[in-house]
């Protein structure tokens, strides 16, 4: 309890109700949602074949397929309805690299949101210690987008294909009895692809989050701060060049004195050359 205590009290959990630490956590639960729907799926389906001679007819034909749907290795007996005779047959189509692809991005991008959720809480001074940290963040989160998106489409694809490929109605024309017309075949039930359908949909909910976030990371780098340094000082400057003295009108000296006000000041004693210099010489 003491280490645990001690784990809580240095741990930074405020960061969790930041937009960053928070869709980390989301991403870390999507992504168990994603990889759990569809790596945990198995499927059933049951086809009925009712030969012309009852004896041969089978009614419940179980035919089970799981991830990865390598169907072309799953195989099922159906009644040849020839005597006792038996035929194996295969279902058609190998959708394993789509499937384990998805799943493969979702493991991974549940260990790193694990691992990153890790570092902002316990080790948040070291992750802004540099531009390194935040740089790898934002590298990673922007490669698991595009991942997501990648995955998440050729994935949707593969489930199209592997319901087209399971639907019974096709597995009856795999089978040779359901070609005679004389023998009846039909289908006792489906597969159920809610399971599959929701990994789609936390597939391309997880390319929004990933994506989403990739602003959150972005603001904590180098990059964006350098930006917003350089428009600051950008800022500070142009109102620098408002802020200075006002423009002195009419300080214009010259040999006459021209002053602010625009008088001409002159010498207060005029003496003109030759003409009286007082009143005695004038008498």
């Amino acid at each position: 309890m003491d280490t645990a205590d001690q784990l809580v009290s240095v741990g930074t959990f405020q960061v969790l109700k930041l937009p960053l630490g928070f869709i980390r956590v989301l991403e870390w639960l999507f992504a168990i949602f994603a990889f759990a729907t569809c790596g945990g799926y198995s499927g059933q389906l049951q086809v009925s074949v009712d030969c012309m001679e009852k004896a041969r007819s089978n009614l419940s034909i179980g035919i089970d397929f799981a991830y990865p749907f390598r169907l072309h290795q799953v195989s099922f007996e159906a009644p040849a309805c020839e005597g006792i005779r038996t035929e194996r047959v295969f279902l058609i189509g190998d959708y394993s690299s789509s499937a384990e692809f998805f799943v493969t991005i979702a493991v991974f991008a549940f260990l790193y949101s694990l691992m990153a959720t890790i570092v902002y809480i316990f080790f948040q001074n070291k992750y802004r210690e540099n531009n390194r940290g935040p740089l790898i963040d934002f590298i990673v989160t922007v490669v698991f987008s595009f991942m997501w998106l990648v995955s998440s489409s050729a994935w949707a694809k593969a489930l199209s294909d592997v319901k087209m490929a399971t639907d019974p109605d096709e597995v009856q024309l795999l089978i040779s009895a359901c070609k005679v017309q004389t023998n009846k075949c039909g289908t006792v039930y489906g597969p159920r692809w809610s399971g599959l359908n929701t990994s789609v949909v936390f597939g391309f909910l997880n390319f929004v989050l990933w994506a989403g976030n990739i602003w959150f990371v972005f603001k904590e780098t180098g990059w964006h701060k350098g930006a917003s340094r350089l428009a600051g000082g950008a800022s500070e400057k142009q109102s620098g060049t408002f802020n200075q003295q006002p423009y002195n009108q009419g300080s214009f000296d010259q040999s006459g004195s021209y002053n602010t006000q625009g008088n001409l000041s002159q010498p207060s004693e005029y003496s003109q050359v030759g003409g009286p210099t007082s009143y005695s010489n004038q008498m």
